[in-house]
């Protein structure tokens, strides 16, 4: 099992981010103090700087270090927050997982899956195309509205071990989503902070393609 969590690199990096955003801003305030002291050294005697414009421009001023700070607090926090969806998702690894996906990767293993037809259909096959551009028609006829559940037994399919595609065909434009079930198999945290999560017979994807948590399969003792 695998659970391999960058936070601290993320928070160094995160730390690094905000100290550069408050070294800009402090630059940023003392330009703008010398800007302003030059322009009332330098305005007209007979005809001086309404005081009123540089009450303005203050205010600007600290409502945009208000604004960089609030940034920074905010890229702070949403780091913490994946670094403890991680480690949250890391005590699931081992577990049953449903993705929604629209390719599924065989290995001689029967892969269980279901999809959600709007309306019924008189004839609904499941379209499997492999690296090569060919198609492999799985029948799986007259369903009606609902939830279709399927197995893929590459054996009982003659399907060989290998990467492909999938789609749903029901004769209609009707074009449902796949989700597969599979056992989560790592957890980790990209370079970017995102959260990459490896499920079986899917491959790695994302957070948001998780559907649903199965739980753990009972173990049946000897």
């Amino acid at each position: 099992m695998q659970a391999n969590l960058n936070s601290g690199g993320s928070t160094a990096a995160t730390s690094a981010g905000t100290g550069l955003s408050l070294t800009g801003a402090a630059a940023t305030s003392d330009m703008f103090t010398k800007l302003l002291v030059a322009q009332i050294r330098n305005q007209d005697p007979l005809s001086p700087t309404d005081p009123s414009q540089f009450v303005n421009q203050l205010t600007q001023l600290s409502q945009t270090e208000s604004l960089q700070a609030l940034a920074s607090q905010s890229t702070t926090n949403a780091s913490l927050l994946q670094s403890l969806q991680a480690l949250a998702l890391g005590a699931q690894v081992g577990s049953g997982v449903s993705v929604a996906t629209d390719h599924v990767s065989l290995d001689g293993n029967a892969v269980d899956g279901h999809f959600t037809l709007a309306g019924a259909a008189s004839k609904v096959a499941l379209v499997l195309t492999d690296v090569g551009g060919q198609q492999h028609r799985i029948e799986l006829g007259s369903k009606g509205a609902g939830d279709v559940a399927f197995t893929l037994d590459p054996t009982q399919l003659g399907l060989p071990a290998g990467n492909y595609a999938m789609s749903v065909d029901t004769g209609t434009q009707d074009a449902p989503e796949i989700q597969l079930d599979g056992t989560l198999q790592s957890v980790r945290v990209s370079a970017t902070g995102g959260v990459v999560l490896d499920v079986a017979h899917v491959g790695e994807t994302d957070l948001a393609s998780v559907t649903g948590f199965n739980g753990r399969s009972a173990v049946t003792p000897n």
